[in-house]
């Protein structure tokens, strides 16, 4: 176990029961990072808001070669790793996989998988994919809060973050142009799911980690596929609110004061939600893919009856983590995806604990 407080790291060690040597180290010491990834196989990452803390880790395991795996959903963030340290990762066999949690595992490993079944039956991929999310129930994290946050003050002062953030391609760069990845504000239905869809708040970064997974696989599915991803809802007036929040949002907390104001009743980096808030927690998604000339959509689900945040992210990390430490996965490095990373293992790794990917 790694941290930068040897007294919380011990506490966490007892808890545990678990033999764990301790490592004492800074994020933001390169030396120390360095030295820490020259130890070891592989690291995984909760040291968000990554933007902040994130960059002197990446850096140590793309020069020693270890590999590394993390939660963030910081697409402005990944992107300058992309540029940083793919090109070095692939040079020292590092894989550097960003974005093994809730944010962004169920829509790249659950697209993959819907994907590869259309080809297995039809041998030919989805022209489309509409991924729902809903239901679902969980708490919230402070390390997300401050993460989008950060995000949203950056963007309110930057114009070019602004425009970064609404391209679909920002982690595919030099890809073919993507369509939109979100959809209108207002409730659509669509064919294959029940109820009403609205945008998800988590649609933009997934969207594109799923992009990117296209690319670094060389667009296998066609470069013209689209991927839409939602949150359904129930009924047309739940699903109207929840639109207009989407937009209202963004402008509401632009000025500081207001994100002020908003920090102070909810969790803060290191807080998150109450043993009885992750207990009641799950999530469920559909993806829906129509594949051109077939009359029945390609249909696949994720799903976890475990907090989104607390529970499933938390294991979807670990079997990153391990199975990266452990060499299951037969991929080169670079600055990757946990599709392209796992694929199928990470499936059936996951399935072991709790978290279903499948059709």
């Amino acid at each position: 176990m790694g941290g930068r407080d040897r007294e919380r790291l011990e506490a966490v060690r007892r808890d545990l029961g678990a033999p764990a040597e301790i490592v004492v180290a800074d994020a933001l010491d390169g030396d120390a990072m360095a030295a820490m990834a020259r130890r070891t196989h592989a690291v995984v990452s909760t040291v968000g808001p990554y933007a902040r803390y994130g960059t002197p880790l990446v850096a140590a395991c793309a020069d020693a070669g270890t590999d590394y795996a993390d939660l963030t959903a910081e697409a402005l963030w990944m992107r300058s790793t992309v540029d940083a340290f793919h090109d070095r990762a692939v040079q020292s066999g590092a894989r550097i996989v960003h974005a093994c949690g809730f944010d962004s595992l169920p829509s790249d490993l659950g697209t993959w998988r819907l994907h590869t079944e259309a080809l297995q039956r039809y041998g030919r991929p989805c022209r489309q994919v509409v991924h729902a999310f809903g239901p679902m129930a969980g708490g919230l994290s402070g390390g997300t809060v401050a993460s989008a946050f950060d995000l949203i003050a950056q963007a309110a002062r930057d114009p070019e973050t602004r425009r970064a953030l609404m391209d679909p391609d920002l982690l595919a760069p030099g890809a073919p142009a993507s369509p939109d990845p979100l959809g209108p504000w207002w409730p659509q239905r669509h064919a294959g799911l029940d109820g009403w869809t609205t945008p998800f708040v988590m649609a933009a970064s997934n969207a594109k980690v799923v992009r990117r997974t296209r690319a670094l696989l060389g667009e296998p599915w066609g470069d013209d596929v689209r991927y839409l991803e939602r949150l359904r809802v129930p009924t047309w007036a739940r699903a109207a609110t929840v639109g207009l929040m989407s937009v209202a949002a963004p402008v509401l907390l632009a000025p500081a004061f207001v994100r002020r104001l908003a920090a102070g009743v909810l969790p803060e980096p290191g807080q998150g939600p109450s043993e009885a808030v992750r207990k009641r927690g799950y999530f469920r998604s559909t993806l829906v893919g129509h594949v051109d000339g077939v009359r029945e959509p390609v249909v696949g689900h994720t799903r976890a009856d475990l907090d989104p945040g607390y529970g499933a992210t938390a294991r979807m990390l670990a079997e990153v983590g391990l199975g990266l430490a452990q060499r299951e996965f037969d991929v080169g490095g670079g600055v990757l995806t946990p599709a392209v990373v796992g694929g199928q293992r990470l499936v059936d790794r996951l399935g072991e604990v709790g978290i279903r990917i499948g059709t």
